[in-house]
């Protein structure tokens, strides 16, 4: 079996006789003396072989990435390396051996010259001897072990739940499984553990936890995949304030053991309804500021026909003041400004400039003077400050200039890389609109606990126990306290117009469950791939996914999905159209 790790080995080990194992990642013939640097999954060393070497003839024939065993001695690297750990020493062969030989990669293995990423994900398996994307994974593996450690010195213990289960379609589509045996009839993939975690806690056992796959058939982007992995967490007896402080505790853990960071607790915590005000998201990013400043008061009487009409019909007009910014943004740019907003509902986005203590702008012949100095006032204007304004609907005035915030601020360099701010988002709207339904739904899930029963008629202005994990601008995690009593249950499914014979269908299980003494209990459950994401410094999930799907869903490396054999669509009762 494989002993050494070959980048542990420094100046103080000259002189020990070791066998290492690897790949070549390069070799270089440098006059008759060969150097090679074998890679393993800890790093590089470099290893010489001498022209009186008998095995000089065999090292002549090695090529990158053939895989080799060698023994030697650790001797000081005359010309030394301070990029690596093993810069100071080398390796001077005594025996060689060619464990397997390759054909040249169809990729490039250079962090500074990669290939295409579809190239690298139809040779993931290649892609994957990246050093970048074994630290990754390293790191990966780092979160989950300080994780379950946490958790297994606070009481929790590790359950496994269902992955083929009974379709309950709230939110995302499901994955369905067909079945062999009972013909016509379909499994579900889990997009959560939920209810078999709250059933878990009807059982009894009080703490639960698991590092759980989850699987949604949604459209994807950089920061999801149609299965990803949840850290899931569960406990009986508990409020917000446990959770809280459960969670922070974890990731006191995760951080010093990952990057060395003594993070600061407890976390900073906001509403939901402030988050939208004053950054235009739920899950905010709050390393730069920026923020959004509701001006509609200042036009409260204004003869700007726009404005008028926007407020007269219970809209708001939101702006950002963009800092010493203004000679930096042409008119082409704000144009392009415009049209990005315009992906999130806006009809148009307003601009000031503040040059010379003069407002010129878009809007600003519609102003009166009282409007303009109330603005200057009001948004603290300095020369060369730039403001974006967008009135309309309070959501998408909110929305637009939070997501044009995260651009500008991208764009600026306004961003510490080197920050992580975590936060608490808290009391979510019990309810949203869904256009396509035509009716409101939960925004959490079905069984989220209202903050007040008695509010669950005012669907617009109804709030639940529900929260969010914020680190960065990424959601993190989301849970609540959950619903345990059966008739708070019957009014919430009242409220989002889930008839007793469809709550009886999609959920009879958990509401059977709940009559025989379900304990109060709460959850949280937190995405592992984006925390991963974070904390290797990648904004692509696919980063930190061994093997990734691409944006629609498909596999490369293994072409899947793909078509089937007949006969095995005929023991499932199938026809394809």
């Amino acid at each position: 079996m494989k002993k050494y790790n070959n980048e542990e080995f420094t100046i103080q080990n000259l002189g020990e006789e070791v066998t290492l194992y690897g790949w070549v990642a390069k070799k270089r013939d440098l006059g008759g003396l060969i150097f090679i640097d074998l890679r393993d999954r800890s790093g590089i060393v470099q290893i010489v072989i001498n022209p009186d070497n008998k095995f000089y003839n065999t090292a002549l024939e090695i090529k990158n990435e053939y895989v080799l065993k060698v023994t030697g001695k650790i001797v000081e690297r005359q010309n030394k390396n301070p990029n690596i750990n093993t810069g100071e020493i080398e390796v001077i062969v005594e025996n060689l051996e060619i464990l397997n030989t390759a054909n040249t990669l169809p990729i490039e293995l250079n962090e500074d010259n990669l290939s295409l990423e579809d190239t690298r994900l139809k040779y993931r398996y290649l892609d994957l001897r990246r050093s970048r994307l074994q630290k990754n994974f390293m790191i990966r593996h780092q979160i989950t072990k300080a994780v379950r450690n946490y958790l297994d010195d606070n009481g929790f213990i590790d359950l496994e739940t269902p992955i083929l289960t009974k379709s309950t379609p709230e939110g995302a589509r499901d994955y369905l499984v067909p079945s062999r045996v009972n013909k016509g009839k379909f499994y579900a993939l889990p997009q959560s553990p939920q209810i078999f975690k709250q059933l878990l806690m009807v059982a009894g056992f009080e703490k639960y936890y698991q590092i759980a796959k989850c699987f949604r058939d949604e459209d994807l982007r950089a920061d999801r995949q149609p299965e990803f992995t949840q850290i899931d967490i569960e406990m009986s007896f508990a409020q917000e304030e446990d959770i809280f402080s459960l969670s922070e505790g974890m990731f006191k853990k995760i951080l010093k053991e990952v990057k060395g960071i003594d993070l600061v607790t407890p976390f900073k915590r906001i509403s939901y309804d402030e988050a939208m005000a004053l950054y235009g998201t739920d899950k905010p990013d709050t390393r730069f500021e920026m923020l959004l400043n509701d001006i509609s008061q200042v036009f409260n009487n204004t003869s700007f026909q726009m404005f008028k009409e926007i407020l007269n019909n219970n809209g708001v007009i939101n702006a950002i003041v963009v800092k010493n910014a203004a000679s930096k943004y042409s008119r082409k740019n704000i144009d392009e400004l415009t049209d990005f907003v315009k992906k999130y509902g806006a009809k148009g986005l307003a601009w000031i400039k503040n040059i010379n203590n003069e407002l010129s702008g878009s809007i600003i012949k519609n102003l009166n003077d009282k409007e303009i100095n109330e603005l200057k006032t009001r948004l603290k204007l300095e020369e060369n400050d730039l403001v974006f304004v967008v009135a309309d609907k309070k959501k998408i005035s909110q929305t637009a200039l939070g997501a044009l915030r995260n651009k500008l601020a991208r764009e600026l360099n306004l961003i510490d890389n080197n920050k992580y701010n975590f936060l608490w988002v808290t009391d979510f709207p019990m309810f949203e609109y869904s256009e396509t339904e035509n009716r409101y739904m939960a925004a959490h899930h079905p069984f989220t606990m209202p903050k007040d029963v008695n509010s669950l008629d005012d669907k617009e202005h109804c709030y639940a126990r529900a929260y969010d994990s914020v680190l960065n601008g990424y959601e993190l995690a989301s849970g609540s306290v959950r619903i345990h009593d059966k008739n708070i249950q019957a009014k919430v499914f009242e409220a989002l117009q889930i008839s007793k014979e469809e709550a009886k269908l999609k959920f009879g299980f958990l509401l059977e469950a709940f009559k025989y003494g379900a304990p109060p209990h709460i959850g949280i459950a937190f995405g592992l791939e984006r925390l991963t994401m974070i904390l290797c410094d990648t904004d692509n999930i696919r980063d930190v996914v061994t093997f990734p799907k691409t944006a629609s869903a498909s596999c490369l490396m293994t072409e899947a999905p793909s078509i089937v054999d007949t006969k095995q669509l005929e023991e499932l009762g199938i026809t394809v159209k």
